[in-house]
């Protein structure tokens, strides 16, 4: 049986929630869903400078955790970026 979710703190909310190539339709792109928990380790680690201890007592769970969905978010970002990908927010 799988361990149930933590719930995470998040203390933003994104307005923007869709990235793109400019220039390149929509219809014509694969999207990245990357998280709100990804969004905001990342917030926290590049935007507020937080170390990863801090980043992550902020997020309600354990440093191993934070590194996790830190790394994931910026595997997704890269790919995006790399293959020319929509980035979608999801809540």
């Amino acid at each position: 049986m799988v361990r149930p979710r933590l719930c995470r703190r998040i203390r933003f909310n994104p307005n923007i929630t869709y990235f793109k190539p400019q220039g390149v339709p929509m219809r014509f792109l694969e999207i990245i869903e990357l998280t709100t928990e990804e969004a905001e380790a990342l917030r926290l680690r590049n935007m507020k400078d937080l170390e990863q201890e801090e980043a992550a007592k902020k997020m309600n769970t354990s440093q191993s955790t934070f590194q996790r969905i830190l790394s994931s978010a910026y595997k997704k970002i890269t790919e995006a970026i790399i293959e020319g990908k929509a980035i979608k927010i999801i809540k």
